[in-house]
């Protein structure tokens, strides 16, 4: 139905010679409904750092494919599953896979946060000059990433625009 009033949108506004339109973020977002629901909660990044000069769609899409393979080597469930989207995957999905894990934007928050360590470990987020003051969210810049979004996979989802 969301895309039905944006195509009827954007048919009106070619009719009445309009230049722009605005539509909410949620109207754009291709992937809620699908892997998350529209999020309840967005917000903005900024990392003062740029994307590595060798940072792709084929490092993004090595960094999901070898997290997945990491934890399943140590058959440890971890309860959330990550994915690469868009047209150069640089929008970052992780939902959760369980009930009551990640129900509230603090938990989902903390989420993030563990994540920070896995980041750590790598040898993009080793190479910039004080890996130990950076997080989650500057190494998905580093990578390319521009999306991240979070969801407890039922009705909950939270949306970070990287920047």
């Amino acid at each position: 139905m969301q895309k039905i009033r944006m195509i009827a949108a954007i048919l009106a506004a070619s009719v009445l010679g309009l230049a722009t339109l605005t539509f909410p973020a949620a109207a754009l977002d291709a992937h809620a409904g699908y892997y998350y629901p529209v999020p309840q909660t967005r917000e903005a990044y900024v990392s003062e750092l740029a994307p590595a000069p060798d940072a792709g769609k084929k490092s993004r899409a090595g960094f999901v494919i070898g997290l997945a393979n990491k934890n399943e080597e140590h058959n440890f469930h971890v309860g959330y599953h990550l994915f690469a989207k868009g047209t150069d995957l640089e929008k970052l999905i992780i939902v959760a896979t369980g009930d009551s894990q990640y129900d509230t934007l603090y938990r989902l928050r903390a989420l993030l946060a563990s994540l920070t360590s896995m980041a750590r470990s790598t040898e993009i987020f080793a190479r910039s000059a004080q890996p130990q003051e950076l997080n989650f969210l500057d190494f998905c810049k580093l990578i390319g990433f521009t999306q991240v979004t979070v969801s407890n996979g039922r009705d909950i989802a939270h949306q970070i625009f990287v920047q």
